[in-house]
């Protein structure tokens, strides 16, 4: 999951990559994706920043009429691949969603975005297309990591810069030898989210704090055992009004 400045970086570390995230959708932040999501069958379906394919294909099984778009022609080759070995019908090809010229003339049903914004400079820019994608009363499900906690140890997946904490919004090289420390992350505020979303008319729906797996869970506690652990994911379902 990468935008146009992130391509080199994702396209190197793509082993790394499937190894983390590995090639099903059942982890915490992506099942929770999919429920609020809701019922998709029939509908016209994009996944941005899809990657190597694991939402949409997903997405495909429950019955959408699925595309899937991301930057790295690396994990977009994994998801062709993918989809040439059991075919679901999706449709993938590379853009850069903050283009004025992304997909022109589409018009979507539902939109998802697994983890993939912080990955994307320009918020504002993908949320502009993202708005110009969807039909009126369309849905746009997106997840993130928190953006309102810090990471709780070296190794962890992190949401802060370590130098100027929440208020300290931009790209940042985060120090743990996860994702985030050999490919970067934006940060930014929860306000940020709430007022581009705003501004680009995505209403919020609904939203949710799943948990982490058992083997982030139990790290968690572990490293804070007199507090309970704070929300790693957020998950937020927009409709456009």
């Amino acid at each position: 999951m990468s935008t146009k400045q992130e391509r080199a970086r994702y396209d190197l570390i793509t082993g790394f990559y499937l190894g983390v995230v590995g090639s099903d959708a059942s982890d915490p932040s992506a099942a929770t994706l999919l429920g609020l999501l809701g019922g998709v069958r029939g509908m016209r379906v994009l996944d941005l920043a899809c990657g190597h394919g694991r939402i949409t294909r997903e997405l495909a099984r429950r019955g959408g009429r699925v595309s899937g778009v991301d930057i790295s022609e690396k994990l977009l080759e994994l998801a062709r691949d993918a989809e040439a070995a059991q075919p679901l019908g999706i449709t993938y090809s590379r853009c850069d969603i903050t283009s004025d010229h992304a997909l022109r003339g589409e018009t979507f049903d539902v939109i998802s975005c697994n983890q993939g914004l912080a990955d994307i400079d320009d918020l504002d820019g993908a949320l502009h297309t993202v708005s110009r994608l969807l039909r009126r009363g369309g849905r746009f499900v997106f997840s993130i990591l928190h953006p309102c906690f810090p990471g709780w140890d070296q190794d962890a997946p992190s949401s802060w810069p370590p130098h100027g904490g929440y208020h300290a919004e931009g790209w940042w090289l985060a120090s743990n030898p996860g994702i985030r420390g050999k490919v970067g992350a934006n940060h930014r505020m929860l306000s940020t989210y709430l007022n581009t979303l705003r501004r680009h008319h995505l209403t919020i729906e609904r939203t949710a704090e799943p948990r982490p797996g058992p083997t982030l869970l139990a790290r968690q506690r572990t490293a804070q055992p007199d507090a309970g652990p704070p929300p790693m994911f957020l998950v937020v379902a927009c409709r456009k009004v």
